[in-house]
């Protein structure tokens, strides 16, 4: 018996003893590839020997320390080195405990921001449908996830919801990609302008969608005309990379393939890769000088922001990144590794979208090819294809709901940024496995 309140209260667990580079292996001896990085997590593997000597190095001088009394040398070399490769004009970091607390707090700043430039009225937040913010109530709040928001929907603030920019569900027929990204981008302005401008502090969205709808990248120009609509009507940008940046799919941020650079941008997961729990707020300098000519202060704290030992292990992460060249990787093993599953799987009858940026890829299945009709909800076809890959010794992330919530089932892929021709082979191979399984079923 255990003493935990686990995520299924009828469920029993493995328990992980060790893991090194792709591989967990638990206390059975069973080892899996873990092809999904836990939830795109893990950015440099498991156990990586410079990350685990930073973190014991540090250890040995302090072990915490709050920040309304000190900062610390690791809190301001990471925040010195994520200002560094930040997108343009995000001067300044806010240091916290992971995604969800990251996205609150990315909320908080644009209020305030408002407040400060004497702006109250500005109180609206738009965000997407198929979106996922974070779990905290006001990140979800502003998250798209039918399922995530449901049982909590009393104790939500009201948030503003337009479609996602879904290509593959939502262009239509002869509808040039080009062409469906400006149109999905307009929805945002004529919400803007069915609010009030005046009223609206903020539009969200995920650079690539994540867990809730599959890897799903933005359109071209879908992303530049956002930037100039916002723009237009004094609303604040918040980019959500919590799951798709820090390298994930290819460039340390995904919105540098964008040529956009939002106000606000929350990160976490592959910021420190697992190593402590961590996230991180950017803020543009234009808003830097917001607060500070105004109240002088940051109306927001959490008990363990710049927490050092997450801070030295994440500046690990990135130095690791940055000095075996990885994104580098991310690009090629990205491409090898969907390659391999269109070799796989693209012409499977039940497949209907591979998709995504770098190593973030999903798989979206389908009951018909032709009119993209998915599989009836019930049949959880997606938990079926994740029990399946467990079986073969490889770790996925599944989620149902893809298209509205509800209907629709996809797998997603983010194994380590370390992983080699060898390894995208076999994650491909081990997955076309446990679908045929899963469907035979």
């Amino acid at each position: 018996m255990s003493s935990l309140l686990y995520r299924q209260l009828a469920g029993s667990y493995p328990v992980a003893a060790r893991g090194e580079g792709a591989f967990i292996t638990d206390r059975d001896g069973r080892c899996f590839i873990d092809a999904c990085g836990g939830a795109a997590v893990s950015s440099v593997g498991h156990g990586h020997p410079k990350v685990l000597a930073a973190m014991r190095e540090h250890l040995d001088r302090i072990d915490y320390v709050h920040t309304s009394f000190f900062t610390t040398e690791a809190t301001e070399a990471l925040a010195d080195e994520l200002v560094a490769h930040a997108p343009p004009r995000m001067t300044r970091v806010i240091l916290l405990s992971g995604g969800s607390e990251a996205m609150e707090s990315a909320l908080k700043l644009a209020r305030q921001t408002a407040l400060e430039r004497g702006q109250a009225g500005r109180t609206k937040v738009i965000s997407r449908r198929q979106s996922y913010h974070g779990n905290t109530l006001g990140a979800l709040s502003i998250s798209g996830n039918v399922g995530r928001r449901k049982v909590y929907a009393p104790l939500l603030f009201e948030a503003h919801f337009i479609d996602p920019c879904f290509s593959y569900r939502q262009r239509r027929d002869g509808e040039s990609e080009e062409d469906y990204g400006i149109r999905a981008a307009e929805e945002l302005e004529a919400k803007i302008l069915e609010l009030g401008p005046e009223t609206v502090l903020a539009f969200t969205a995920e650079t690539v969608v994540g867990a809730t709808a599959g890897a799903v990248p933005p359109a071209p120009g879908y992303l530049g005309k956002v930037r100039e609509i916002c723009d237009r009507h004094g609303v604040l940008l918040i980019l959500d990379e919590v799951m798709c940046g820090m390298g994930r799919t290819g460039t340390l941020h995904a919105c540098e393939q964008e040529g956009v650079a939002p106000d606000i941008m929350a990160v976490a997961k592959g910021l420190g890769g697992g190593y402590a729990p961590i996230g991180a707020v950017f803020a543009s300098e234009a808003i830097h000088q917001a607060l500070a000519a105004g109240s002088g202060t940051l109306q927001n704290g959490f008990t363990y922001m710049g927490h050092p030992l997450a801070c030295a292990a994440a500046l690990a992460v990135q130095k690791v990144i940055h000095d075996e060249d990885l994104l580098a990787n991310v690009r090629r093993q990205g491409e090898i590794l969907r390659n391999a599953l269109e070799d796989r799987l693209g012409q499977h009858a039940n497949v209907g979208d591979i998709r995504g940026r770098g190593l973030f890829l999903a798989v979206e299945f389908v009951e018909n090819r032709e009119t993209k009709r998915p599989f009836d909800p019930g049949r959880k076809l997606h938990e079926l294809v994740r029990e399946a890959a467990i079986e073969e010794g490889l770790l996925v992330y599944a989620m149902g709901g893809t298209i509205d919530g509800t209907r629709g089932n996809h797998v997603m892929l983010a194994p380590p940024y370390t992983i080699d021709d060898g390894l995208s082979g076999e994650i491909a191979a081990r997955l076309a496995t446990a679908v045929q399984r899963a469907l035979s079923a």
